[in-house]
């Protein structure tokens, strides 16, 4: 069987997570990208590396029509015209794309309608508005709106402005009062030609994450994490420890708006506030796995061959009935910790990518940014330097694993 993969950059997600999870399942794959030569550097040295193929990837109707080409009879790649095949992508922003460009072949495919509402937070708000299970008072700057019409909005100061279809905090920013809130929406659009931007009430609460799979049949709960974010105006990831079961009250709301919306194939990512009244409510929802080491993170104290799981349910196989239950008894906890850059500069010292093993815990390093490279403060997730993050049997142990780790070792910038 033949695995169409769609990717943008390479990410540690497919290549230490995917990849080698398809190579165990025996697929043949075939990575379909816009920038092809990155990906043949990423995968050079993969005892399985994957077929890289050049595509607009952004565009559903070429995906569709390379794919058609390849296994028509009689073209180079005829091989695989009898083979089944599946079409997948773990890209933020490749979601709708991969979901029509499968359903176009009649394969097992998201809803196309729900990553769109996943992927648009405008749209998301929307939805769950008239499902009426939560109202988020937000306004949608359209491309061709001038910021300062939002002098005349009756918004709840503070609020959180951020593109309507961005990642990663990038360019999400805290603001006091509406003359900081057009500054600030001029100021990302001169970075965002023409990017839409939503304007939303701040959500305050401890910010959480719900990991969720489904098979199309059933939607499996596999747990966690509780997020500490850097202070205010900036939403940065700077530690994430995991929970292998929220309260069944928080997780039967979580799972209640994620019905509204039509999450159900596939892994998502749900991003959430937890209110000192006991209210849950949806910040974001990623239709696709967590990143950042945090999914190779989860494999590992799950104890499940997450990928391969994954992958399974794009192929329209049925996932174990008990996932979530063995999930939810894991008695291992973990705990994410990136390294984040505190100013521009090039990147002249910092430790290599390490594995470690000891009294029961794992321990890995891996590094995001190579030594010598030069970058600006961003802000946002683009400052980690690398990532560390370790698993073991209680939550003490992790943390002094993560805590000894970054202690013994430094990061330096020269500016």
């Amino acid at each position: 069987m033949r695995l169409y993969l769609l990717a943008l950059n390479p990410t540690d997600s497919v290549t230490q997570g995917f990849l080698p999870a398809a190579a165990r399942l025996g697929l043949d794959v075939t990575v379909l990208t816009d920038h092809a030569e990155p990906h043949r550097r990423a995968y050079a040295e993969l005892p399985h590396a994957p077929e890289v193929v050049e595509c607009e990837v952004r565009d559903f109707r070429e995906v569709v029509g390379l794919v058609s080409a390849r296994r028509a009879p009689g073209a180079v790649d005829h091989r695989t015209a009898s083979q089944p095949f599946a079409i997948f992508s773990n890209s933020d922003h490749l979601q709708t794309q991969t979901a029509l460009a499968a359903e176009y072949f009649g394969l097992p495919a998201k809803d196309w309608r729900v990553t769109l509402r996943a992927k648009n937070k405008a749209q998301l708000r929307r939805h769950l508005t008239a499902a009426g299970l939560d109202t988020v008072r937000s306004v949608e700057l359209a491309p061709d709106q001038d910021p300062s019409v939002l002098r005349e909005s009756d918004l709840p100061f503070p609020v959180v402005v951020k593109p309507r279809e961005g990642v990663a905090s990038e360019d999400v920013s805290l603001v006091a009062d509406v003359a900081e809130l057009v500054r600030r929406c001029k100021e990302i659009r001169h970075r965002r030609t023409g990017a839409a931007l939503v304007v939303e009430e701040f959500l305050a609460g401890q910010l959480c994450t719900l990991e969720t799979l489904g098979d199309g049949r059933r939607r499996h709960v596999l747990g966690g994490f509780r997020t500490r974010v850097s202070p205010p105006p900036h939403f940065i990831e700077e530690m994430l420890e995991f929970v292998p079961a929220h309260p069944p009250a928080v997780v039967g709301q979580v799972l209640a708006q994620l019905d509204a919306l039509g999450v159900g194939l596939g892994a998502c990512h749900t991003e959430f506030v937890v209110q000192p009244d006991g209210r849950a409510r949806i910040v974001e929802v990623n239709y696709r796995a967590i990143g950042d080491q945090c999914d190779l993170m989860l494999a590992e104290v799950l104890g499940i061959p997450l990928f391969e799981h994954i992958l399974a349910a794009h192929l329209g196989l049925e996932l174990p009935a008990d996932l979530g239950e063995r999930c939810a008894a894991t008695t291992r906890r973990a705990r994410n910790e990136p390294v984040l850059a505190d100013r521009a500069g090039t990147l002249t010292a910092a430790p290599a990518a390490y594995d470690e093993q000891t009294d029961g815990v794992r321990l890995v390093y891996r590094p995001l940014r190579a030594l010598g490279e030069r970058h600006e403060h961003h802000r946002t997730n683009r400052d980690y330097l690398g990532v560390v993050w370790a698993v073991g049997p209680d939550q003490d142990a992790a943390d002094a694993a993560v805590a000894r780790f970054t202690a013994a070792n430094r990061w330096e910038i020269t500016p």
